[in-house]
């Protein structure tokens, strides 16, 4: 059990059947009145944020998130499928699972699988990729005066705005959370 009065960025609860966890906290103690706990939850399963205020006394069971390293391995279309690396089972996952930068991941990488009670629901890609670029208009020396920057595909089909000195062939540094480029690797 965990109450309101402890709660911290990270931590995860159960509340009126779903999973939230905590984005931000502020302990408050008014000049008149009872101290109370203002919150910003996101429900782990859905996605979804929502601001609360909370007794200090009001308590709540834990929610343990369990979060697995798994290796990516190949989509037949439908299914994406996943590898556990130490009793090397195989885990068929729905598109819906996946959030909008696993477009970032190619065959073989090592993603989280995150679940809650044995039920998966998300995937985590790494934080950065190495991506080679397949195909991008060739860039042109000058015309640097504002930060200019050009669509490039990238090996997983992506698409993304990169610097003009990108070629076709060179290995770029991305951030899956942002989808931006950050250096040439």
């Amino acid at each position: 059990m965990i109450s309101a009065g402890e709660f911290r960025n990270g931590v995860t609860f159960e509340m009126d059947g779903n999973v939230m966890q905590i984005i931000e906290f502020q302990h408050v103690k008014p000049g008149k009145g009872a101290a109370f706990v203002r919150t910003k939850l996101r429900n782990v399963i859905t996605g979804g944020v929502v601001e609360k205020t909370f007794n200090p006394t009001d308590k709540f069971e834990n929610a343990y998130v369990e979060r697995k390293e798994m290796q990516y391995l190949y989509s037949d279309g439908e299914l994406y499928y996943f590898m556990d690396m130490e009793s090397f089972e195989q885990l068929p996952l729905n598109a819906d699972k996946l959030d909008d930068n696993f477009k970032f991941v190619k065959e073989n990488m090592m993603c989280k699988i995150i679940s809650y009670k044995g039920n998966v629901f998300g995937v985590e890609p790494p934080m950065h990729v190495e991506l080679e670029v397949t195909d991008t208009e060739p860039g042109f020396r000058g015309d640097t005066a504002t930060n200019a920057s050009k669509p490039a595909t990238l090996e997983t089909g992506t698409i993304i705005k990169v610097p003009l000195f990108i070629n076709v062939g060179d290995i770029l540094k991305i951030d899956t959370r942002t989808g931006e480029y950050i250096e040439r690797a």
